[in-house]
């Protein structure tokens, strides 16, 4: 069989050409490999250059270590010095013996089993490298405990001693291992044994070097004792390395010559001395027919334990005798049968071992089993040759082909020979074969009873796959014993032939595959299967299957075009399937990708899919049957001798009662058929289990109540199996937590870190075992309890489909799960699909992965009122977070960074109660807890003693813990790079970092990238580097020496989601993935930054590179510039990239769309407030609240409701509608909690208004596309869990106009390129604004989809200005209406209130299709899980109006034959209307029993209520959190027993009329989207569609040209200067006025000056010069220096188009004696306005006087300064927001300030706060003092700036000390240096504060504020171009 590609032979040992020729290697071999290794000498180390890094360096320089120390290494740790063959030599720290050594290095993928490993005598002198980077994690295990088979042999190693001669990792657990099994640490043994071990390698970078260079001489040189880390200390170079001669490191180590093992007999030296035997049990001996015990005789040539363990376990005596002795002549007589053992070095080194198996050979008395180096010894004694490969194969994941069977067998390796199966003779075949590269894995005689593997199915470390060949061997042995012909037969295999199972299991044949997705988004079934579908669409369209979804969702991309054939948006249930079966009549279905909602139907449609001529694909329904039914589960595990937790099944609350008896508390109870834990929960007492059993009956009819394991650690494996057996574990996780929360609300770290190779692959084989036997085909999970002080295990459950472990395993290792499980179905073998990430190896194989991964759930509890927070079996996370790292260190930090924004690491955080009880009763804030906990000084054994979880993870974070201490003892001055790159090793963000040093983000970054301290990209391959990638799926560490890539592409970024979280789900993944498509249909490259594992938008092959890291400033930066990237997308992932928008604008990235500043213009509701005033477009009246006395005024002002929110919030968090004056004050305090640094805004509440959502796209402010729909509720329903319709149907034709008039507006005013979204509110005719996002919305898939134009799509074309068509034709059928419905997770959320407000509640959302609206709302609605009524219906109604509203709905009820059951007040408002109907009331707790037929919760609880209409009143049930109102109560209870539930009189209505008209539900085309046309069957096609009563009237493009044209001159711009400012400028002012103090201006005028400035900025960004000043020229005259008020007049006069003169007054006739007044009438002739700066006070006065043109005064003396003034005045409302409210200190020279007398004067127009700051002989003049107290504004005076003054201030206006000013130089000297604004004092500052300063400035900022975001001086130059652009254009324009 010829290898594939990528094979690696390299020197033949006795080989003939032939197969040199035919096993070439694909790279080539290394100039230092062959004189290194073949050669056997010392290697020349000449001075060469290497490319690394993309630098280029001398050879023989070091790489630092690429990891942190241990903390306890920190005094004595000794460094060693790797130095390769080739000239490279990486640095560690060591950890094992102080010894030099030389060696061959060699890697091993491996994940677990470093004692099994480094006791293999395989590796005798071997330099051994773990890929795996976490080692030591489970310490040693005793050297004393012996084996209780071998007797005096160790139980837990494969050899009495290591046999390596070296370790290299690259991070170590230090002393802090934990295993119940483990006596001390790794490092302890290395060193009892001698062998020396370094950690802090880039492990993988040398496994490169390995790879493609070949297994290479190595020596591992220790520091001398005296030595200091002198290469630690030099000048920096390379990663902060000092840069010394190439030998100059070497002073500091010992020396070693070089030492070549391969020349050596490595056999002799690990062989028995002599002969021993090793007996079995007699009570399980096999028995000759002599009465002996059958023998085997092993030849030790280098054995391990484990092999003598397999065969003496299975009754087995086994002989052990030397490698050289002569056993032929027992043959036949001492033993019976002959075993050749696994061992190191070269085959052809042993000559006399050879000729002993030669002769058995020929004697041919007994079978023959070979393993490793003893097959490669049989085939050489068998006449054929072994070839020396490039690299070997060692790992425990490398799959073999059973040549005979076809079955392809996971395999543990450790080999650097291979046979070389060309030159096996006649009678000798092939057994095995490496699936990977083609190498020769067995051998077989044709006709006698030998064979042998080049693997070891012994295992040891390394899965138990292949042990069934003892059993082979055994079995051959006994029957040449009964029988001499047997060793005339060759061996017999097990698993039959190739052929026969091909026959057996044949491809499935189908053409036509229906697909059922999940519907909407809920928790417990989030975006995993958005993700998962759509890779199972893409697996089945590569087979070239034409694909049918079902799947209402509407938000995802598996529903979109390009995807599925076609798309059915109809609800995944029995019913619709079958009639989509019936009408599409496909071949085949999937069940397994669409969650539990897909398996339910599959389970309910079992006994009809014949029928209908269906297939189904992968796993059958009725395995599916036996892992969903608890008993029946439990009952097929028994029958394998598996054991599940104690439980019993129960299907009435009687009998749970009883059999709980026999388990005994505490016991789980698990409701059957539920997905994520629904209706599950633990219970310690018969109470407890009693409310457990009411609410789990009405999830399902069955529950299962089961032992509780609470505090045992929980291990998941995803396992793959294909219809011909093969089976596969992709990825093992386990829970930081341990059992008792659920998976799903569970830390999840892959792959597991506390598990021994044991514990691992036990559970490994339990979970292939399992599979096998459920016959499961696909891909499924199995999750376990054990026990961490035993082995004990139980098996928890089995998902037979893809779930959300599947997703985030996928993600976790980069194997494409749900893809593989997709083509498996199909009936291909795992073996023959090919591995997509390295295109050389196959599918059926076990990834390697060199990092770990970390998974945070994302919990939003808090948008909900009464919710318990408590963790437990049922989850409540609303999405999750997955971070890489090499070190869990790294990774966990990056997760908490991922789950909320303001995280910033492991720290200690003030949000928390108490401590204890958060440890205890886990909650959503337990990660938070353990940090404040080691913060107060708990140990890890008493935080372990109160969660359970391993002290493994404990240690780690305790580790974390104690550095962040550490580093709180340095500032950014004081600390070292060495200390930076820890930190930035162990996974500390800049940020972080800042907040420890006292310093900001941005300053900390530039230390760090001074020092080097960069991030190294590195690749997730699948194959932990053992074979070239061509993968572009990365991730960034800091424990790293080289990138992985090369960056080359300057890709475009798009930023996507981040964690899905109310408010921001799936719906933004849509857009970030369509964003990325279109970018890639148009030629750029992409760049996709993520970090959920729900997303498509993370699969890899979406982009050309997918980063998965937080969207955060510090990564975002990172990547853009390490890419040299063209652009940065941030418009389509929600708010998680808008909240970046601005730092990154402000540091030069390129933001493509529209400008952050127009961004930030939406967001700040002052700057957008008075936007809209400008533009005349309406707003709801609103104020920003400062005292809760202002907001009682303003609400009684405008009257009650009002609603109260911060701004800067997405999805209404703490937004609230408040009633009444009493509320008003615990409201604000909790809107404060949620924003601090954020104003909170109170807004008049407009009951009764119709919402609306205008979607829209526009280029440079000109709109290009749109869409309105309407919400169904009326205004005051949260947009995300309103009901929208499109088109809309109930729209007055002259408010589209008006939205669409404000929509444009608004559009041009903030320049918008890109999507943007508006919601307005219509009551007669009146819109109103309510927000503007610009960015893309959560409607925008649903407009998309509905209206077949994606709007995502001419967004990115529109950024990146590629042509594009205007309104595209929409192509929509006549009766048409898409209806969008919320889906909600009430079911989960223990005690949430199930109301619709303000707050976002809604998890996803889902939508329907129908004629009217009517038909397509009652479709959407059935897709979220609601069941419509057949008899009984209650209403309880709160107020008389909603009452009113919906009588005539009630009394269609009434007609139509249902039971109407009502509330008091509701049932006699209805018997007042003659409507019949039962009065059920809310009896107190001990009355319920005596009247049951007038109790409402014995109603809800016995399931006699089909439907609950309860409309709360006024939706006044936000109330303080302790009071339970009786709707409340009755609300809950319905979500609890299921009940649907209605609680808005809106959807009321609309769902009672869409009953009332009978729909038949019929499959109809409008059902569907087919992928080519999008809609199906459209009738005609439409430019744009003019919403009027009832129904869309459409504008035709074929027959209407005129209109379209029409249409489009409205968004066209017609002039480069907007009217808006040509009329502004027509009424200025200022008009040919002088400008010579403040004094002269009104708050008016000012108003005028910076809306015109406004204008001025989006002139300048559209563009560049407005020709508004042509012709017109500006003299400037200076006679004192100046650089930006002389610049920026000049450019802004340039900018508008006008010319400047600049007199230099040192060259002027000045210098003659010329007057100033002389000057001015002299330039008057020449220009047409004059800027004047001169040292008189009264110059500007005297050239007023003078001058026939305006004077504008550029700083007279000290006096004034008021076109600064001005600028300083907006740059402050620019950055604000406001003015009004602030508090602002000025400091420094006060006196001498004329900037600061300036705008002191002008701030008297504004409510502000003034503090005085500066040395007494600096202080403000009396006259502009006596000012500010007049106007009550001076709060505060002092001579020092306490941190009291600085945490008070909004503006820190610096001045600087003027050395001109001083007539005593002493005294300026003495003052100079008093006000030094520095990171120190900015520790106490606000985070939304800004520090300004005129500008020049000597010393008084640092220059490290300069990168704070705060540090607003530099950019108030910017501000000052546009408003002096405002000035002279209002100064001069015509």
């Amino acid at each position: 069989m010829p290898p594939a590609p990528g094979t690696q032979y390299v020197t033949t040992a006795t080989s003939p050409s032939s197969r040199a020729r035919r096993y070439t290697t694909t790279l080539p071999q290394s100039p230092a490999l062959v004189t290194g290794i073949a050669n056997g000498r010392e290697p020349s180390s000449p001075l060469v250059l290497t490319e690394r890094n993309g630098s280029r360096f001398p050879n023989g320089q070091p790489y630092p270590p690429m990891s942190a120390g241990l903390l306890e290494e920190k005094d004595g740790s000794r460094l060693i010095s790797l130095e390769l063959a080739d000239g490279t030599v990486y640095q560690g720290h060591s950890y094992g013996a102080p010894k030099s050594i030389s060696g061959e290095l060699v890697f091993s993928t491996g994940m677990v089993g470093y004692p099994e490993s480094i006791t293999d005598p395989s590796y005798r002198g071997q330099i051994l490298v773990m890929t795996f980077p976490l080692v030591g994690n489970y310490g040693v295990p005793s050297r004393e405990t012996m084996d209780e088979l071998l007797k005096n042999l160790p139980a837990h190693f494969e050899a009495a001693k290591i046999h390596i001669a070296g370790l290299v990792t690259a991070s170590y657990s230090g002393e802090d291992f934990s295993h119940h099994l483990a006596d001390s640490s790794l490092g302890t043994w290395l060193k009892e044994q001698g062998v020396p071990a370094m950690h802090g390698v880039d492990t993988r970078a040398l496994t490169k070097k390995i790879r493609e260079e070949g297994s290479m001489l190595g020596r591992m040189l220790v520091q001398k004792l005296n030595a200091t880390h002198s290469m630690m200390n030099g000048q920096k170079g390379y990663h902060g390395i000092s840069c010394q001669e190439q030998e100059d490191w070497r002073s500091d180590f010992e020396k070693l010559d070089w030492d070549n093992p391969n020349t050596k007999n490595l056999v002799a030296e690990v062989s028995t001395q002599e002969p021993r035997v090793y007996s079995p049990l007699d009570s399980n001996a096999l028995k000759h027919p002599s009465g002996r015990t059958v023998r085997v005789l092993c030849v030790d040539v280098g054995l391990k334990y484990n092999q003598l363990r397999c065969m003496v376990s299975r009754g087995l005596e086994v002989l052990v005798v030397p490698w050289d002795f002569d056993f032929p002549r027992l043959a036949g007589k001492d033993y019976d049968g002959l075993f050749i053992s696994n061992g190191p070095g070269d085959p052809a080194m042993l000559s006399t071992t050879v000729n002993h198996i030669s002769a058995a050979l020929d004697e041919g008395r007994t079978p023959i089993f070979g393993i490793c180096l003893g097959h490669q010894l049989l085939a050489r004694a068998a006449g054929a040759s072994t070839v020396k490969m490039k690299f070997g194969n060692r790992g425990h994941n490398i799959p073999c082909t059973n040549l005979l069977s076809g079955r392809c067998y996971i395999t543990s390796q450790n080999h650097g020979f291979a046979v070389d199966a060309m030159t096996l003779p006649g009678d000798w075949t092939e057994l095995f074969v490496n699936a990977n590269d083609g190498s020769n894995e067995g051998i077989r005689h044709t006709n006698r009873p030998y064979f042998s593997v080049q693997f070891h199915p012994e295992s040891a470390p390394g899965p138990h796959d292949t042990e069934f060949l003892f059993d082979v061997f055994i079995e051959t042995i006994k029957n040449s014993i009964a029988t001499v012909e047997t060793l005339l037969r060759p061996v017999h295999f097990p698993d039959g032939n190739a052929d026969e199972l091909e026959k057996l299991h044949p491809r499935v044949n189908v053409k036509k595959v229906l697909v059922l997705g999940s519907g909407g988004l809920s928790i417990g079934q989030a975006g995993e299967f958005d993700y998962s579908g759509s890779q199972a669409i893409k697996a089945l369209k590569e087979e070239g299957i034409y694909t049918i979804l079902i799947n209402p969702n509407i938000a995802t991309i598996q529903t979109s075009k390009g995807l599925a054939d076609k798309v059915y948006f109809l609800p995944v249930n029995a019913d619709f399937v079958r009639k989509v079966i019936k009408h599409e009549e496909p071949d085949a279905i999937y069940v397994s990708f669409g969650g539990q909602t897909a398996l339910q139907v599959g389970i309910q449609l079992k006994d009809e899919f014949e029928g209908l001529g269906v297939q189904v694909l992968g796993t059958s329904i009725d395995t599916i049957i036996t892992t969903e039914d608890r008993e029946l589960f439990a009952r097929s595990m028994k029958s394998i001798g598996e054991k599940c937790a104690e439980s019993a099944s129960a299907t009435s609350v009687e009998e749970a009662m009883r059999v709980v008896k026999d388990i005994g508390f505490p016991v789980i109870v698990r409701a059957a058929y539920a997905l994520g834990g629904l209706g599950s929960g633990f219970a310690e007492n018969e109470q407890q289990l009693l409310d457990l059993c009411n609410k789990a009956f009405a999830a399902s009819p069955q529950i299962l109540i089961e032992r509780s394991m609470k505090g045992w650690k929980e291990i998941e494996y995803e396992v793959v199996r294909d219809a011909r057996d093969n089976c596969i574990t992709v990825c093992n996780m386990e829970n930081f937590d341990p059992l008792g929360i659920h998976t799903g609300d569970s830390i999840v770290v892959a792959p597991s870190q506390t598990l021994s190779d044991e514990d691992f692959n036990m559970l490994r084989s339990t979970a292939v075992n399992v599979i096998r036997h459920l016959g499961v085909v696909g891909e499924c999970n199995i999750q376990y309890a054990l026990n961490p002080f035993s082995k004990e295990y139980c098996i928890i459950e089995v998902n037979a489909r893809l779930s959300r472990s599947s997703a985030l395993a996928s993600k976790a290792t980069g194997y494409p799960l749900a893809f593989i499980a997709a083509k498996l179905g199909l009936g291909i073998p795992l073996n023959e699909i090919s591995n997509s990430v390295t295109k050389v190896t196959c599918a059926c194989f076990e990834p390697s992965l060199d990092y770990v991964v970390v998974k945070i759930p994302r919990w939003d509890l808090k948008k909900f009122t009464r919710v318990s927070t408590e963790l437990n079996s049922s989850m409540k996370s609303v999405g999750e977070v997955m971070s890489i790292g090499r070190t869990f260190e790294e990774a966990i930090q990056k997760a908490i960074r991922g789950i909320d924004f303001h995280n910033l690491g492991f720290n200690e955080t003030n949000a928390l109660l108490s401590i204890d009880n958060e440890l205890q009763t886990p909650s959503d804030q337990r990660l938070f807890a353990i940090a404040n906990a080691m913060q107060s000084g708990y140990s890890v054994e008493k935080i372990w003693e109160m969660t359970r979880i391993d002290k493994w993870f404990l240690s780690r974070l305790k580790g974390l813990s104690n550095f962040g201490k550490l580093l709180s003892n340095y500032t950014a001055a004081t600390a070292t790079p060495e200390l930076m790159r820890e930190a930035k090793q162990l996974g500390f963000c800049d940020r972080q970092l800042a907040k420890f040093w006292s310093s900001n983000e941005l300053a900390v970054r530039r230390l760090r990238v001074e020092a080097g301290i960069v991030p190294v990209v590195k690749q997730i391959d699948t194959v932990a580097a053992e074979f070239p990638a061509f993968t572009n799926y990365l991730y960034l560490t800091y424990n790293g020496s080289e990138h992985d890539i090369t960056f080359d592409d300057h890709g475009v970024i798009v930023l996507g989601s981040g964690v899905y979280r109310i408010g921001s789900s799936v719906e933004f993944d849509w857009c970030s993935v369509r964003a990325i498509r279109t970018l890639r249909d148009q030629g750029f490259k992409t760049v996709m930054v993520n970090y959920n594992p729900e997303t498509v938008s993370t699969d890899y092959d979406e982009a050309d590179k997918l980063y998965f890291e937080n969207i955060n400033l510090e990564t975002v930066l990172d990547i853009y510039q390490l890419e040299s990237s063209s652009g940065v997308i941030i418009s389509m992932g929600g708010q998680t990239p808008n909240n970046i928008a601005m730092p990154l604008h402000r540091l030069n990235v390129k933001v493509l769309g529209t400008s952050p500043e127009m961004i930030d213009t939406a967001e700040n509701r002052y700057k957008f407030s008075r936007m809209l005033d400008r533009i005349f477009v309406d707003q709801p009246a609103w104020k920003e609240l400062t005292s809760t006395e202002e907001a009682t005024i303003f609400c009684e002002k405008v009257g009650y409701p009002v609603l109260v929110r911060p701004s800067y919030v997405l999805s209404g968090a703490a937004m609230n509608t408040v009633y009444s004056k009493d509320d008003l004050a615990n409201y604000l305090r909790q809107a404060a909690e949620v924003s601090l640094d954020h104003p909170v805004v109170i807004t008049k509440y407009i009951e009764n208004a119709k919402e609306i959502e205008m979607d829209a796209v526009a280029k440079d402010g000109t709109m290009i596309g749109h869409f309105i729909s309407e919400h169904v509720e009326n205004a005051g329903v949260h947009s995300g869990d309103a009901t929208l319709i499109l088109p809309p149907q109930d729209l007055d034709p002259e408010t589209v106009r008006r939205i669409e008039e404000a929509t444009q507006k608004i559009g041009n005013a903030l320049n918008v390129t890109g999507p943007f979204n508006i919601q307005f509110i219509a009551k007669h005719n009146e819109i109103k604004v309510i927000e503007c996002n610009v960015r893309a919305a959560r409607s925008f898939p649903f407009v998309s989809k509905v209206m077949g134009v994606d709007l995502i799509e001419l967004a990115t074309k529109a950024i990146m200005s590629v042509p594009l068509i205007e309104y595209p034709p929409t192509d929509i059928p006549k009766d048409y209406v898409g209806v969008k419905v919320p889906q909600f997770s009430f079911s989960r959320l223990s005690g949430a209130d199930p109301v619709l407000g303000v707050e976002m509640a809604s998890t996803g959302e889902v939508a329907g299709f129908g004629r009217d609206k009517y038909e397509a709302y009652i479709k959407a609605l059935i897709s979220t899980g609601f069941r419509l009524p057949n008899r009984n219906i209650l209403l309880s109604v709160g107020s008389f109006k909603d009452k009113l509203e919906l009588l005539p709905a009630v009394t269609k009820l009434h007609h139509l034959g249902y039971n109407l059951f009502a509330t008091a007040g509701t049932a006699d408002y209805l018997q007042e209307h003659g409507l019949a109907v039962q009065y059920l009331e809310i009896l107190p707790e001990e009355d319920e029993n005596q009247k049951s037929e007038y109790s409402l919760t014995q109603h809800l609880a016995n399931n006699l209520i089909d439907l609950y209409i309860n409309l709360p009143s006024s939706n006044r049930f936000r109330r303080p959190a302790n009071y339970m109102s009786k709707g409340y109560r009755t609300r809950r209870m319905a979500v609890d027993y299921q009940i649907p539930l209605v609680t808005n009189v809106k959807n009321a209505k609309i769902l009672i009329e869409a009953i009332a008209r009978h729909y038949d539900f019929r499959i109809q085309q409008l059902d569907c989207h087919d992928s080519s046309h999008g809609l199906q069957n459209a009738s005609r096609p439409i430019a744009r569609v003019k919403q009027l009563d009832g129904h869309a009237a459409q504008i035709l493009t074929s027959s209407s040209p005129a209109v379209v044209e029409e249409l489009g001159h409205i968004y066209q711009s017609t002039s480069s200067i907007s009217p808006s400012l040509l009329e502004l400028l027509s009424r200025s002012p200022f008009k040919q006025k002088h400008v010579l103090s403040v004094n002269q201006f009104t708050r008016a005028d000012l108003h005028t000056l910076f809306t015109v400035a406004q204008e001025m900025r989006l002139g300048v960004q559209r563009e560049g010069v407005l020709d508004i000043l042509k012709g017109r020229v500006l003299c400037t005259m200076f006679f004192e220096p100046s650089t930006r008020t002389s610049a920026s007049f000049d450019a802004a006069m340039q900018r508008l188009g006008g010319r400047t003169v600049a007199i230099t007054t040192s060259h002027s006739s000045i210098q003659k004696g010329e007057t100033l007044q002389d000057s001015i009438r002299t330039l008057g002739c020449y220009g047409d306005a004059i800027v004047l700066r001169h040292p008189d006070e009264s110059s500007a006065a005297t050239a007023a006087k003078f001058s026939p043109v305006p004077i504008i005064n550029g700083g007279n003396g000290t006096l004034e300064h008021p076109t600064q003034a001005f600028l300083d005045l907006f740059t402050i409302r620019e950055e604000l927001g406001t003015v009004t409210g602030l508090t602002i200190t000025f400091t420094g020279d006060l006196k001498y300030g004329r900037t600061v007398h300036s705008l002191t004067k002008l701030l008297q127009y504004y409510d502000v706060h003034i503090q005085l700051v500066s040395p007494a002989a600096l202080s403000l003049p009396a006259d502009v003092r006596q000012q500010l107290i007049n106007s009550g504004q001076l709060i505060r005076e002092s001579h020092e700036l306490t941190p009291e003054i600085v945490a008070r201030s909004d503006v820190l206006y610096c001045t600087r000390i003027q050395k001109e000013r001083f007539a005593n130089l002493d005294e300026y000297e003495r003052l100079k240096d008093n006000f030094v604004i520095n990171n120190s004092v900015l520790k106490n500052a606000k985070s939304q504060m800004i520090i300004m300063h005129p500008l020049p400035r000597n010393a008084e900022i640092g220059e490290e504020v300069d990168f704070d975001p705060r540090a607003a001086y530099f950019r108030q130059m910017k501000y000052g171009l546009y408003c002096r652009m405002a000035l002279l254009a209002l100064i001069l324009a015509q």
